[in-house]
């Protein structure tokens, strides 16, 4: 890549925005670039039916995953989260920010999906499982009509131990890609960041990964990651950056979350609008989501992006333009952050160009409020959610104070009565307790 300028870009450009994220303002930024669905999907390089692709894929692997996986059993090999309304925590945040929210607030708890236990379980295990079958069938071991649970066998753990797998990851995507590509029989590496907790590193060790680990950020891991694995003919290198496998892998979230809704009476339509705010790191995971959710609901359903104020790479890719041409160190950011998930420098150029025409927008939000906000949903809801999940929390605060131009712009003023604010919690239900203790006490 070649190196860039920040100093002659900073000074062609004054953005008022790019100020505010330098001084580690908490921002909100509302996407001029949004376009109509119709209009966006047109110039969209995916389609409906590459998610629709995706979910039969994941269905195909059901008889296999209840097999090695009896914790999905309950959801008859469906990896999925609960989705549950959040009453106490809303009253809490309209008296602590003295903003009402209008409409009603709910949690998706990826944070407590099956075998993984963070957004991650999605794309994470979707490509590894579509780098299997891609193998066993381009061998002749398996047909699509196959009962997958034939997987499980000796046979194939011996074949794929044959072939491994890479990954650079902060933590989560390490988790999922890990435990999914072990217990397949791969050969795996997970090249760790500094920001990557030492508990997760350890649960990877304790399954037969093997972790390399970085003093470096999230962008190093990957391309140490990513360089090694290019001069290994059998390994697959699953980047986060670019990956259109991960992308669709959490799209599905959203035929799944479409179901869910309608199973709670929660409409949505042009009268009862969707909001949803989604944790972002690299971008692929709520990209992923956004996108899936757009095609379902189109313009009655309006996504942002959460990041800390010390890591706005997504942000920043999208104001300046640049997407992966810039990172946040180049304009004096720090990267430093508790949210160890949303801990990345630069951001997938991939996702931001994939996303622009379909983001509503995006804000930033300090450690300091993400470990209250941790603090305050387990006082009041008596759930458990890592830092980074937190992020999304200010969002519908952040949304009724400062986007009344956006409402307006819209047609929402008058419609946010009925609206359904979605939290995305990406992570939490497998952090130790011990570790989980000391997040509540920072809060």
């Amino acid at each position: 890549m070649e190196r860039f300028n920040s100093q002659a870009w900073l000074q062609n450009h004054t953005n008022p925005f790019i100020q505010k994220l330098i001084s580690l303002e908490e921002v909100i930024w509302f996407n001029p670039k949004l376009e109509a669905f119709q209009a966006g999907i047109e110039k969209c390089p995916l389609s409906f039916s590459d998610v629709l692709e995706a979910e039969k894929r994941l269905n195909r692997f059901v008889p296999y995953l209840t097999k090695v996986f009896p914790e999905t059993q309950a959801t008859n090999g469906i990896i999925e989260s609960p989705l549950v309304k959040i009453p106490q925590i809303q009253a809490k945040l309209e008296d602590d920010y003295e903003q009402q929210i209008f409409g009603d607030l709910y949690l998706k708890c990826d944070s407590h999906l099956p075998i993984s236990g963070s957004i991650k379980a999605r794309g994470g295990i979707y490509e590894v499982l579509k780098i299997a079958e891609d193998l066993a069938l381009s061998k002749g071991m398996l047909s699509i009509e196959d009962d997958y649970s034939i997987l499980a066998s000796d046979k194939f753990r011996s074949f794929f131990s044959k072939y491994s797998i890479a990954v650079g990851s902060t933590g989560n995507l390490g988790l999922s890609i890990g435990i999914m590509s072990a217990k397949l029989g791969f050969s795996v590496t997970v090249h760790m960041s500094a920001d990557a907790k030492q508990w997760k590193k350890g649960l990877l060790r304790s399954k037969n990964v093997k972790v390399i680990e970085y003093t470096a950020d999230y962008s190093k891991a990957v391309e140490e990651g990513r360089r090694l694995a290019e001069a290994d003919p059998t390994c697959h290198f699953i980047d986060d950056e670019n990956s259109r496998d991960l992308f669709l892998g959490y799209a599905v979230a959203a035929l799944r979350l479409q179901k869910q809704l309608e199973l709670a009476g929660i409409t949505v339509d042009e009268n009862h609008p969707l909001f949803v705010y989604l944790p972002c790191g690299v971008g692929g995971g709520p990209g992923g989501v956004a996108f899936g959710l757009k095609l379902i609901f189109q313009d009655h359903v309006h996504c942002f992006f959460a990041e800390p104020t010390h890591s706005p790479c997504m942000l920043l890719g999208l104001i300046s333009g640049l997407h992966d041409k810039i990172a946040v160190q180049d304009i004096g950011i720090d990267n430093q952050t508790a949210a160890d998930g949303l801990a990345v420098g630069r951001p997938s150029g991939f996702v931001g160009r994939v996303i622009e025409p379909f983001l509503s927008g995006s804000y930033t939000i300090s450690d300091q409020q993400m470990f209250k906000l941790l603090k305050d949903l387990a006082d009041t809801e008596g759930i458990y959610l890592e830092p980074s999940a937190l992020a999304g929390m200010i969002g519908p605060v952040k949304l009724a104070a400062e986007g009344q131009h956006y409402l307006e712009n819209h047609d929402l003023s008058t419609k946010i009565n009925q609206a359904a604010h979605i939290v995305w919690a990406t992570g939490g239900s497998m952090v130790p307790k011990e570790e989980m203790e000391q997040y509540y006490r920072k809060g």
